[in-house]
């Protein structure tokens, strides 16, 4: 492989405007690294691109020396499909302009874009693309496996709010899609994840919404039950301006915690009210009511506030690993093993986190595109957060053994972006009855399976 890399790099290093580097050079090693810990690999070229001429090069290149192909946006895969090691990384770090359109309430963005990008400069004009929690986060790495956050209920997926792609496929040329132009190729990019190109522009849809109420509180141990039993049955009928979070995890040591709490197992909730302040206030009540008093906070926060407030928990260079599902409901049985999770729990960052979706993202029909299941209204994600190498053994397994225990009660399907690298056997689940639609799609712009570091829908075999 160390040969092909030379061959890539003297291919494009006459023409290529971005940066080329290898090990050895300035900035090589900054340029490696990805959030998560766990994928410290060490590729033979990184081609961190300046247009779309530099990533047509770079996939031109590639796919004529065979050499392995990775993608990176904001290297945020949990998988850690943005490196490889000793392929080449095709970086779109140095892409990241954002255009705002705000009488249209639309935006284009390039490929490389965070979130943070979208969100500086959507919030700007009053409004908002509906996307993830962490704004270090790439956007399109989460777009393209579907995209859930804080504003899921009200304004759907990210996925959804997307009305066009621009991309470079595997033969290098540059295609558009959207519900004219390709729509079997827009159908699959919407939840299809990066089997089909390298994405170098998106169209997104924009709503207006600056701030929003954020309440907070800590139910202890003992409670914990009672709380997920009204969550259960609270969510189903609640209005879509709601979302309530909650995650059972070891309560922190932070003053504003509760001494009676500290380090010990909790469930963890927090609502959103996306709507008018007093409209909220009885179904805020009502969900903090269950929480200990004086670990409760009430307020007003501004949309980038809310969308960087998780940032410091899930920092670069952590170790992160997960296995994920959904319910149709969540039955006591399953609730007992939550409950049985949360006093094993093995390092003080790791956490259940459990989000109840429905709302705008449930009303978007089943077929209208490749993103997994949306009639189970119920999504779990068990996350494990730690830093010392020496504890990957125990946190991997606790996981593990979590989800084997939970699984039984679950429906098929997951959420292709909650997905670890060691759960391709699961990418069909993925997708359920979309899966030959899919595997059409990849057939026909990736024969070849040139972008197959991904959650990977394999081509049909020529």
């Amino acid at each position: 492989m160390v040969e092909a890399c030379q061959e890539v790099h003297s291919s494009l290093h006459r023409r290529f405007k971005g940066d080329l580097l290898r090990p050895g050079d300035d900035g090589y090693e900054d340029a490696r690294v990805i959030w998560n810990g766990m994928a410290a690999r060490k590729p033979g070229l990184i081609a961190r691109c300046a247009d779309v001429s530099d990533v047509q090069d770079a996939v031109r290149a590639a796919s004529e020396n065979g050499i392995l192909t990775a993608i990176r946006c904001g290297g945020h895969s949990l998988a850690g499909f943005s490196t490889c090691d000793g392929g080449l990384v095709i970086d779109l770090s140095r892409m990241r302009q954002v255009t705002v359109d705000p009488e249209a309430r639309r935006a284009r963005i390039a490929g490389g874009c965070l979130l943070g990008s979208i969100d500086s400069a959507t919030q700007k004009v009053g409004l908002v693309f509906p996307s993830g929690v962490v704004s270090h986060t790439g956007a399109s790495g989460l777009i393209l496996g579907g995209g859930t956050g804080w504003l899921t209920r009200r304004f759907g997926l990210s996925c959804d709010n997307v009305e066009g792609f621009t991309l470079v496929i595997a033969d290098s040329s540059v295609v558009r899609a959207n519900l004219k132009e390709n729509p079997d190729l827009f159908w699959a990019l919407r939840g299809g994840g990066g089997n089909f190109g390298v994405v170098t522009e998106f169209e997104l849809k924009l709503h207006p919404l600056t701030s929003v109420v954020l309440a907070e509180g800590l139910t202890p141990e003992p409670e914990i039950r009672g709380l997920l039993e009204c969550w259960r049955d609270f969510m189903a009928e609640a209005p879509i301006d709601l979302k309530w979070n909650i995650d059972l995890r070891l309560a922190s040591h932070e003053n504003k915690v509760p001494i009676a709490l500290r380090g010990r197992p909790v469930a963890s909730s927090s609502l959103i009210w996306t709507g008018d302040p007093e409209a909220g206030r009885p179904y805020l009540q009502r969900a903090l009511s269950l929480c200990s008093p004086d670990s409760v906070s009430n307020k007003i926060v501004s949309l980038m506030n809310l969308q960087t407030m998780a940032d410091s928990a899930f920092p670069h260079g952590r170790r992160y690993y997960t296995k994920s599902g959904y319910f149709s409901d969540l039955a006591d049985v399953s609730i007992d093993r939550l409950l049985e999770a949360a006093a094993t729990i093995p390092s003080p960052q790791t956490q259940i986190e459990l989000a109840y979706l429905g709302g705008s993202a449930a009303q978007i029909g089943a077929d209208e595109t490749a993103f997994g299941d949306r009639s189970s209204p119920f999504i779990l994600n068990l996350l494990a957060n730690w830093s010392d190498p020496s504890a990957d053994g125990a946190n991997i397994a606790w996981i593990r053994g979590i989800f084997n225990k939970l699984r039984p009660a679950m429906k098929p399907g997951v959420y292709t972006n909650f997905m670890s690298g060691d759960e391709q056997d699961r990418v069909p689940e993925a997708y359920h009855d979309r899966w030959d639609r899919i595997v059409t799609v990849k057939s026909h712009y990736d024969p070849n399976n040139f972008f197959r570091l991904n959650q990977n829908v394999p081509p049909r075999k020529l």
